[in-house]
């Protein structure tokens, strides 16, 4: 059986994830309190950020922003869009 937290992003026991997603304490924050359902999110959220503003993962000022916006994202704040993105429609 796989193992659940208590979502800080949805607030309801979700499944979650199999292991921390970074060393160190923020990994283990994100793997204690954080489902697979809001990591696969943030993830698919972030390529789109690094994509749409052009962020270059070698500076130090990219990465922070990108550590910011995903603090915000996981706790259920406003986060950072992309400008003009519209999601797909299922019809």
């Amino acid at each position: 059986m796989s193992r659940t937290v208590f979502c800080q992003k949805y607030q309801q026991t979700l499944e979650g994830l199999e292991k921390p997603p970074y060393p160190g304490p923020v990994g283990q924050k994100i793997y204690e309190t954080v489902s697979k359902k809001a990591w696969q999110e943030w993830t698919d959220h972030q390529t789109m950020l690094i994509n749409e503003k052009h962020l270059n993962m070698m500076d130090p000022a990219s990465r922070q922003f990108l550590q910011q916006q995903m603090e915000k994202f996981l706790s259920g704040e406003n986060f950072e869009q992309a400008e003009g993105y519209v999601p797909p429609s299922n019809s």
